[in-house]
């Protein structure tokens, strides 16, 4: 990959802080991956769940930061076009780069060669169309079932009893791989709230992985449920990822043009 200046990178928006505002996310994002780990070793869990941070509108730098210094190796993105503007500065040796986010058929081909696993596959035309992609280069896409746990309007995803019908439709696309369930809960006051939802997904989880996932030549079977505001429950649920963004990189901080609408 060719090198490319720190000055390119933020004229492309990948990177948008100035010098002492990089320097104090990277140390912020730095505290707060720190901490998200020290709270799952104190769940006393045999097995916690793989750390995903989430990136949107996080500097690339920082997210470099936690790879080179805090061995992150585990990333998702919401968004098309700022996962391609991150792509070219992105220290990806060693790292996993998931799309969690919503996915629309016309964007498929744009990263369908840039991500190790699309955690957002809620429907049969998505589905067909990153079979579709993936046919023709050649390779398998890992995916995740996305489950509409909370039966919520406003949200993507497969409802609770359709979930089966739906994984095994996913099992005859040559160019997909089932490797799990993603889920998110409807936004609650407490983590405990959140409880009722992931057990219910767990169970989900349970039965397809026993079912249709045993003979699959793959790692382990992934749940990934459980955000920044609920990631102990969730892991206290049988999640075996969870996906942090702002407990560990705070607010969100957006580049001016997304400020202003540009």
């Amino acid at each position: 990959m060719t090198e490319r200046s720190s000055t390119d990178t933020a004229a492309d928006g990948a990177g948008f802080l100035d010098a002492a505002a990089l320097a104090e996310a990277s140390a912020r994002a730095e505290r707060g991956l720190a901490a998200v780990r020290e709270g799952l070793g104190k769940l006393g869990i045999s097995s916690p769940p793989r750390i995903l941070c989430a990136t949107k509108t996080v500097d690339v730098r920082v997210i470099n930061h936690l790879i080179d210094s805090c061995s992150l190796g585990l990333i998702g993105e919401n968004r098309v076009q700022e996962l391609l503007a991150k792509w070219p500065y992105l220290h990806r040796d060693g790292v996993e780069v998931h799309f969690i986010g919503t996915l629309q058929t016309n964007k498929v081909k744009y990263i369908i060669d840039k991500v190790d696993m699309i955690e957002s596959c809620s429907s049969m035309p998505l589905a067909l169309e990153i079979e579709k992609q993936a046919a023709k280069r050649g390779i398998v896409m890992d995916v995740l079932a996305e489950c509409n746990i909370g039966r919520e309007e406003s949200k993507s995803g497969v409802m609770p009893e359709d979930m089966d019908g739906f994984c095994d439709q996913l099992m005859k696309l040559p160019h997909l791989r089932l490797r799990g369930v993603m889920t998110m809960a409807p936004k609650l006051r407490s983590e405990d709230a959140y409880k009722e939802y992931f057990r219910k997904t767990y169970e989900i989880f349970v039965d397809i992985s026993r079912e249709k996932l045993h003979n699959i030549n793959a790692p382990d079977p992934v749940l990934s449920m459980g955000m920044s505001d609920s990631w102990r429950a969730a892991a206290e649920c049988g999640s075996t990822e969870i996906r942090v963004g702002t407990a560990v990189f705070g607010e969100r901080i957006y580049p001016k043009e997304q400020q202003t609408g540009a």
